[in-house]
């Protein structure tokens, strides 16, 4: 059986153990996902199952995404992903739920894609503290202030924290 679904985080919150202990926990809405398409080693050369998750506006999607599942009568969906599976016993359109793939106890791997936050200035990026608001600064406060040292090395050193894409 295939264990792996698409999902989306909505949240964190927390939970109790029996000691009254809070633990941190991130609320996953996974699934449920359509199977879009099955990759087969005789055609493709590797075996795979392709799902899809969230329905979508089909104005969002491509051309080639809506013909890919309008082939297979699926309606539009948001994303799209494949896991390599090689007897998951599976056809296109079948439904694919949480219940149906995993059980109580099963340890599972989330990976994820973080929110890209931009350029960002060293006091957003790795909390500098900024100068005076006052004694004469007018514009200088967010800055970072000098970054090197003197004629020896005169240069920058590699790595040195400053402004940049902070993801």
């Amino acid at each position: 059986m295939l264990k792996g679904l698409i999902g989306k985080k909505i949240g964190m919150t927390q939970i109790f153990d029996e000691q009254g202990v809070a633990i941190t926990v991130t609320l996953i809405e996974a699934g449920p996902c359509y199977v879009t398409q099955v990759r087969m080693p005789e055609k493709e050369g590797y075996s795979s199952v392709q799902l899809g998750f969230g329905e979508a506006n089909p104005k969002r999607l491509t051309g080639g995404q809506l013909g890919h599942l309008k082939a297979n009568e699926i309606p539009p969906m948001r994303f799209l992903r494949e896991f390599r599976s090689k007897d998951h016993g599976l056809k296109i359109g079948d439904k694919v739920t949480v219940v149906d793939t995993f059980s109580v106890g099963d340890r599972v791997d989330v990976v994820g894609v973080s929110k890209g936050k931009g350029f960002a200035g060293v006091v957003k990026r790795y909390h500098f503290h900024g100068m005076n608001a006052t004694h004469g600064t007018s514009d200088r406060n967010r800055a970072p202030g000098s970054s090197g040292s003197g004629t020896t090395p005169g240069r920058v050193y590699k790595g040195h924290r400053n402004s940049g894409i902070w993801a």
